[in-house]
This record gives structure tokens, sequence and C-alpha cells, in this order.
């Protein structure tokens, strides 16, 4: 596809900086980005990739609030983790850097005093919510209730997390403050709103009308906000943490985080580039490309279009801004805050040496029409029977059997047969379709048809059998290898995008000392004579034990969420006195303790109750206690129940259990020895 444009610049979302990246972050944004700027520098195009941490906002607060730290101390430790975790994958930033330092600051609030000065807001009075006690305004986040759609007691004021319905802070029932738990109340306050109505019109025609090529996603949001008439939104909050409004009058307020964090593509650019950055977003040759997840449409797309279009000065708009839909793990929606992720971070130190593998799953895997799903299993299957099957195995065949007969060197290729110029077409062919992939950001479909070149090059072996020809015909050998050392080189450039680290480790065993994108479908890129380097595996099996652990620690942080969720069963109603004196609570000891019989749950106690012939008592407490373990024991049981049957076996009394949080059971007992039959009372 031909660029009209001089260069190109890609944003990426920032993430918040309140927790690591992790995989729904890679596939949504980050890996495709990257493989598309790796793309354009292949093709040596003049591009810029800028990326950074989101630091402000509610999130970051209220994770500072919890560990009893400050704001700051919160995205220090986080953003020095997300810049080094995507660094390690090979995502490969101009710069990373974040809305703290002192650049966005500047950039930020002369956006802000901008677009005051020429009277792009409106100034509106409204009721938000206030805590009395800790004597503030609160953002959403900071309010707690009741959701009125599900019930869910634990919902925030703009989602409830258990139905995923979006919510305002008025919506829920009984309103609590999370800081303080005190009942909230409405107060006055005054803010500034980007009166998005305003500029309808041109974003109308803009998208609408200029860019039908947008992903249906992405064109079907915008469509339906603008359709549905769009409403002035505030630029500022009532918080202590953020860039303050830099106006009169506005102590206590700082910019709301939506307008705050896209101004961070600007300063990271200035940061990178403080003498020539304006012609990377002035110039009307420049194309802006704005990488997001499905979350950030509106924002990328209405509000800070909206934001460019009233500060004028010939900023320009993003020409695409391909954004995927969301990854779900094992079959459940990611969510930070139930810790059901896979951290970036922890991928790399207990998967070393495999960055590649998780990005080539979760391009073969990207959820870019629909949401996907990642799952162990599948991560396994990709990298043993596509990365080391097709892929390595082709690899190591080519190299291999060129040291075997030709000690290493790239044998000249003699006169070429049909199976050859077939081969060498199908490869052509792989290539413009890979190309035209990357060109419409279809990086799932790309990655397929560099596979396809590999899956070429392993047929291409086994139809031609340099092995059994090397028995009567050199010169033929010679002409296969040269041709399968050449589709090797192939697959070190068109892989380059997706799998850099294998690309790099392939390009040195073969000597290519330069990728270029335009020598892709070219059999002479490795000149004959080339002494080759030895054979390394780029890529090893993951075995079943491995992939047992990472199921196993997601299965561990889903238990312990279920237990921190977990809330006493409510009160059961009042019973009288009287009522309660009838029940005989008594103390025995266990003399006898034995599984009864085809009942997975049950055990049968022999107990001595302080009389002759004692009790027998069934209780369903097999899965957490073994029978020898409880001989010589006290429990505590009801000894008044009518007797009744449990497969056959009369049982004259309850023994007493708690049931835990994780549903299992606890048995009561004395805290000291007691008699065999006292009362307790």
């Amino acid at each position: 596809m031909e660029n009209k444009f001089k260069r190109t610049l890609i944003t990426t979302a920032l993430p918040y900086a309140n927790g690591p990246v992790h995989i729904g972050h890679l596939a949504g944004v980050y890996v495709p980005a990257d493989i598309y700027a790796r793309y354009l520098r292949l093709k040596g195009e003049d591009v810029v990739m800028i990326g950074g941490s989101d630091e402000h906002g509610v999130p970051i607060t209220l994770r500072a609030r919890k560990e009893g730290i400050t704001p700051q101390q919160v995205v220090d430790r986080y953003h020095a983790i997300i810049k080094d975790s995507l660094e390690k994958l090979g995502v490969s930033f101009d710069i990373y850097s974040r809305t703290t330092s002192d650049i966005h600051n500047e950039t930020a609030s002369e956006f802000f005093r901008h677009l005051y000065d020429k009277n792009e807001f409106t100034v509106k009075t409204s009721l938000q919510p206030y805590d009395e006690t800790a004597g503030q305004f609160l953002a959403d986040r900071y309010v707690t209730g009741t959701c009125p759609r599900c019930g869910n007691e634990h919902a925030y004021g703009d989602q409830c997390e258990a139905c995923g319905s979006s919510l305002n802070a008025t919506d829920l029932i009984n309103p609590k403050s999370a800081l303080s738990g005190a009942p909230v109340t409405m107060r006055e306050t005054t803010h500034w709103y980007l009166p998005l109505d305003k500029w309808e019109g041109k974003l109308s025609h803009w998208i609408l009308d200029g860019h039908k090529e947008w992903k249906s996603n992405v064109y079907g949001q915008c469509k339906s906000w603008i359709d549905g008439g769009l409403q002035p939104r505030a630029v500022s909050r009532d918080l202590d943490w953020g860039v303050p409004v830099p106006v009169e009058g506005a102590e206590g307020k700082v910019l709301y985080v939506w307008f705050d964090a896209p101004i961070g593509y600007i300063s990271n650019t200035k940061e990178l580039l403080p003498d020539s950055w304006e012609k990377w977003w002035k110039d009307p040759e420049t194309r802006i490309i704005n990488f997001i997840g499905k979350d950030n449409i509106v924002f990328h797309c209405i509000v800070f279009p909206a934001m460019l279009m009233a500060y004028g000065d010939g900023f320009q708009l993003p020409d695409n801004v391909p954004a995927n839909e969301f990854l779900n793990l094992e079959g459940d929606k990611i969510s930070t805050s139930r810790n059901w992720a896979v951290w970036l971070h922890e991928y790399l130190e207990e998967l070393p040496g495999r960055q590649d593998t998780l990005r080539y799953v979760l391009t073969a895997n990207a959820p870019e029409t629909k949401d996907n799903d990642f799952t162990w299993a599948d991560f396994q299957a990709r990298n043993n029977n596509e990365l080391v099957a097709i892929l390595g195995n082709f690899v190591n065949r080519a190299l291999v059997l060129t040291h075997k007969y030709f000690d290493g060197k790239v044998p000249a290729a003699g006169e070429l047969t049909d199976t050859d110029t077939v081969m060498e077409e199908e490869v052509r062919k792989a290539v413009e379709a890979l190309t035209e992939a990357l060109d419409t950001f279809h990086f799932r479909e790309g990655l397929k048809q560099a596979m396809e070149i590999a899956r070429i090059g392993n047929r291409y072996l086994q139809e031609t059998q340099p092995w059994a020809v090397a028995k009567t015909d050199m010169t033929r050998t010679a002409t296969i290898l040269n041709l399968a050392i050449n589709l090797c080189a192939n697959l070190a450039v068109a892989f380059e995008p997706f799998m850099p680290f294998m690309s790099a480790r392939l390009a040195g065993m073969l000597h290519l000392d330069a990728m270029k994108w335009d020598e892709l479908g070219k059999f002479d890129i490795i000149p004959a004579g080339t002494q080759l380097e030895k054979p390394e595996l780029l890529f090893e099996k993951i075995e079943d034990e491995t992939i047992q652990q990472q199921v196993q620690k997601l299965l561990d942080a889903k238990k312990a969420n279920e237990l921190a969720a977990w809330h006493p069963e409510p009160q059961a109603k009042d019973v009288d006195f009287e009522t309660f004196e009838l029940c005989d609570f008594r103390v025995g000891t266990v003399k006898e303790c034995i599984k009864v019989p085809k009942a997975d749950k049950l055990l049968k106690f022999t107990i001595d109750d302080g009389t002759p012939e004692g009790r027998t008592i069934v209780s369903g407490i097999a899965k957490f206690y073994k029978p020898e373990e409880l001989v010589g024991t006290q429990v505590c049981y009801i000894a008044n129940l009518p007797p009744r049957k449990l497969k056959g076996i009369v049982s004259e009394g309850m023994i007493l259990s708690a049931v835990n949080a994780d549903g299992s059971l606890t048995l009561i007992r004395p805290a000291a020895q007691a008699t065999p039959g006292a009362k307790i009372g």
C-alpha cells in the first residue's frame, strides 16, 4: 500500500500506574502497536512510537490510601514495573514516559489555559457526592453502595463489577464514602466543561464521512455516540492528586484524568524531540495512529479530537484508531481487582526466554473483531505444534543439512526446477498477503501468512528430500539448500515484527546483518559462500508441568479472591430463649470413627457421652477430616435431636461444625478437656 505520508506517529494507550500490565493490555494495545512500528521500520519509513504511564486519577489514590503510602510512591513503583516489563517483552518505544513529569505538567497546564483563554469551556455548578466526615468531594470510585440493577452491595459509583453495569454515584442505593464509610451527601461544586456538542458537526464529518475504512467496532461506537447527541463533559475534578487547574479560583481542583492523559502523547513527544515535536503533531504529512482498547474508543475518537479542534494551531487528528476488543482468560473476564490475570512481569520471571511465545500466542489469538479467550492449554499447543514443530523444525533442518553436506557454507544454486519456482512463487504470494494484512492492521492474518512461509519450507524439503538426493547429486542438493537457507532469511524478516528475539537469533545464525522488508520474497538474500553459525533450537517444547503450575496459580488466586470477598450469612430470625433452652448441647469423646461405606461425605462416630452405652452419630465431614485423626479428640454435639437413619445407620445427634468462607468445615471443639457428656450452658 502506497504511503502518502512522510512519517508516522504511533501512540499507545497510557496504562494506569496503579498496577502492572497484564495480557489483556498486551493483546489489546502494546503488541499490535509494536508489530506495526517494527513493520514500518523494516520498510525504512520514518516512525516514532510514543508511550507512557497514566499517573493521575482515582484508582491511584485508592491504592495509595489502601497501602498507607503517597500516590507518588504508588506511581513510582508501578511505572518502573510497567516500563521494565514492556521493554523486556521487546515493545520498542522510542520513549516511555509518565504524566507526573514536569514537562507533562507544563504541557497539560498550557493546553487547558489556551482553551480557557479562547473561551472554549463552559462553567457549570452541580451537586456532587461529598463526605462530611473526610471533608472532601468524592470521585465516583470513592462512592460505594448497592447496585440498583443486580443488588450487589459492593458496587462503585461508576460501575458494578458484579453485573458490568455503568452507573453514576447517584444511582447507588445507600451510597457510602469509601474513605470513611460515612453516608454520602450532595454538595454544590463548580467545574469547567468541554462542550462536545459544539464540535459534533465537525466530528461527524471527519469520522462518519471521512473514515469509513476504520474498523467496524470503532466506526460503529463513534456513530452511536454522535447519533445520540454529544454532551458537555467536565474537564476538572475536586481532588488533590493531579495537574492543578491553572486558573484563579480553582484551588483544590485538578484536571480530570481523561483530559489530562491524552495530552501525555504530546508531552512525551516533546520530551523525546524538544526541537522537532511540532512536525509530528502539526504537519499534514504526518500520519498519527492511536492504538487503544475498545474501552478507550470514545476518548480517542470523540473527546481528544474535540480537544485538538478546540486548541487549533494546526494540530492533526489521527488517521486511524485501530482498537481491539477484550481478551478473556480461561473463559472469564480479566479482572485486576479479582487478580484474575496473567501479569507480564510475573510471566517474564516464571517463563524466562519465552517472550516470543507470548507475543505469538497473543497475536494468533488477538481479539481484533470480537472478544477472545486466552487459555494455557492453547498457549502450550501453539508453542509445541506451531513454533517448535513448524517454524523451528524447518529452520533447524535447513541449517543442520547445510552443515552436514557443505560444512555450514551456503552452497551456490544451480538450475532451478519447477518445484523450486513453484515454491518461490508460493512464498511471494504469502509475502504479498502478509504485507496487505499489516498495512490494514490485520495482525492475526499477517502472522498466519508469516507462518505459511515456514509451512511452505517444510513442504519443500519433504518434496525435494535433499538427504536422499545427496547420495547421488550434490549439485541438486546445493540448489535445494541454497533456497532453503534463503527461505530462512525470509522467515527472519517476516517474523521480526511479531517475534523480534527469534528473528535476531536466526539472523545471527545466517549472518544476515540488516533486515529489510523489500527483500522479502527474494532468494538471493544470503550470498553463496556465507559461513553459517552452528544451528540452535529456536523454540523448546513446553511441558505439562509448566502449564499446570500456571493453571494452579490462577485457581489459587480465584480461591484467595473468594475468601477475601466472603461475608457472613445474614443472621437468622430471632428465637425466644425458652425455645433455645430446649436444645441440649454436650461434649463427647470420640472412641471410634470410620468412613461410611459407599458415602463420600459421611463418617460414623462412636461417642463416649458419659453413659455406659454411649451413642452413634453420623456426620458429613469426611472430605475435611481423616477418621484416625479424630479418635481420642472431643467434639460438641446436640444430644436431643430425634434419631434418623443415614445409609442404614441410626444417628443419635448432630456434631457441630462451622462452614468457612471456602466451603470447608471446621469442628467445634471445647477449648480444654471436658468430662464426656458434660452439658454446654
